[in-house]
């Protein structure tokens, strides 16, 4: 289908995020590492002119593993097509802020930009349910 994929990309995550994974349990680490694998972007249902597929930031995955995150389930569901979330949707900033509470720090912990103006540090709500 997508020869990168196929070639490249899919063959490369298969060999090294099983492998991270497990060498971290091995030595004792994975309960106090937390592992976080997504990309920017989710991608386009549909295949575009070039036989690829665009950015498309309404639907994507991300994988969270270790340092509290909850163990082999799967949180929310797509529609058919894999275009917009359909079950529990989590954006963006309620997946900094379960990132930030999985490493300890409170998500409204104030830092100060450029022009010293308070900000937390994630305005989003915890995901309780993808912790341990």
């Amino acid at each position: 289908m997508y020869p990168i994929l196929k070639d490249y990309h899919l063959p490369l995550t298969d060999q090294t995020l099983p492998t991270l994974i497990l060498d971290l349990k091995e030595r004792g680490l994975l309960d106090s590492t937390l592992i976080v694998w997504m990309g920017e972007f989710g991608r386009t249902p549909k295949i575009n002119d070039n036989i690829s597929r665009d950015h498309w930031p309404q639907c994507y995955t991300a994988l969270l593993a270790g340092g509290g995150a909850r163990r082999g389930f799967v949180y929310g569901t797509s529609d058919k097509q894999a275009a917009y979330p359909d079950k529990d949707p989590v954006v963006l900033d309620d997946l900094t802020a379960t990132v930030f509470a999985l490493m300890g720090l409170d998500p409204q912990t104030e830092v100060r930009d450029k022009l010293n103006r308070p900000l937390p540090i994630s305005a989003g709500k915890i995901v309780t349910g993808v912790m341990a």
